[in-house]
């Protein structure tokens, strides 16, 4: 697989990214069973023999299950540890996890960084990861506590590089007048139905125009050489099935993306993904299957060259609308 290097950072990482948003199985106090701990064994092995080099990974992921098995297969297979690139995110509270009743929220102290982030090295059995992204925005975040959270981490060694994930432009702006090390990394939902941060710049002063706050973040990201990587690259399955109920730009898109993919003699979900990795930001989309069957067709985006006809043809599809 072709691969990305991160600007400001010696991590070379492949052009598609593994997803552990549900890989510990369902998300409440019951440990993972060896049902679960077998498919995420086979999942990170698949992964890494289709050219995956980057995990992705979050302390509340199946309620930190998810960390726990990455790190048994880390344990059982140390080799596999100098083929990964270990990327944690933090910064949400689940609503019970203090208490029951409490209310969800988030949390960038520096003393919920720090100690979260000690709970995912000892889960993963790793002494780093080798990135740390602020999850969700914090509106009662402190950017000195974020900078001083992340001097203590990098400094002992335990986090590589930094980023974030869902941050406006002006979001990040503020944690920069105080973070030392590079932020580079911005993590966004973006697939073919969600395209407001590709689609913001194109309808900019027209009728069609509307606030999504997505407004320039592509650009700023581009501009101050961040990665962007797409969670949800595939919409959840929505590109792949056309459903009665389904309005009819979705079954326009699913229609379209199954004549490319037999025109590319790929599967749908090379066309889905090759749409982003087109883009020359560029984009990391980040793959959530818990198939292994579907890691080796998502990585055939690698192989899809899409022209720039058919890419705006299926943008144009996706917001059942042409250019402007």
């Amino acid at each position: 697989m072709k691969s990305y290097r991160i600007p400001q950072t010696d991590l070379e990482v492949s052009r598609i990214a593994f997803g552990t948003w549900h890989l510990g199985g369902t998300w409440d106090s019951m440990p993972p069973d060896d049902s679960l701990r077998q498919r995420a064994d086979a999942l990170l092995h698949a992964a890494v023999e289709h050219g995956i080099t980057l995990i992705d990974l979050a302390d509340i992921y199946t309620r930190g299950k998810s960390d726990m098995l990455v790190g048994e297969t880390l344990k059982r297979t140390p080799s596999l540890r100098d083929k990964l690139i270990l990327q944690e995110k933090t910064g949400i509270i689940l609503s019970d996890e203090i208490h029951d009743g409490s209310v969800g929220h988030y949390d960038f102290s520096y003393q919920n960084i720090t100690r979260k982030l000690e709970t995912c090295l000892q889960r993963l059995n790793t002494d780093h990861v080798d990135l740390l992204l602020l999850h969700r925005p914090d509106p009662l975040v402190r950017p000195e506590e974020v900078a001083r959270a992340f001097d203590d981490l990098h400094a002992s060694g335990k986090v590589r590089y930094f980023g974030v994930s869902n941050h406006t432009p002006m979001q990040i702006e503020l944690l920069k007048k105080y973070v030392r090390q590079p932020l580079v990394v911005n993590q966004l939902e973006l697939n073919l139905l969600h395209n407001d941060l590709i689609v913001d710049g194109i309808v900019a002063n027209t009728a069609q125009a509307r606030y999504t706050g997505a407004r320039d973040t592509l650009d700023y990201c581009r501009l101050h050489d961040m990665l962007v990587q797409a969670w949800s690259p595939v919409a959840g399955g929505q590109l792949f099935v056309e459903r009665d109920d389904s309005p009819d730009h979705v079954r326009a898109t699913v229609r379209l993306i199954a004549e490319l993919a037999q025109k590319h003699q790929t599967t749908r979900e090379g066309i889905a993904l090759a749409w982003l990795l087109h883009h020359p930001a560029p984009i990391q989309p980040i793959i959530g299957t818990l198939n292994p069957a579907r890691i080796a067709d998502s990585v055939k985006a690698d192989e899809v060259q899409l022209s720039r006809l058919e890419w705006y043809t299926l943008l144009a599809a996706a917001r059942g609308a042409g250019v402007p």
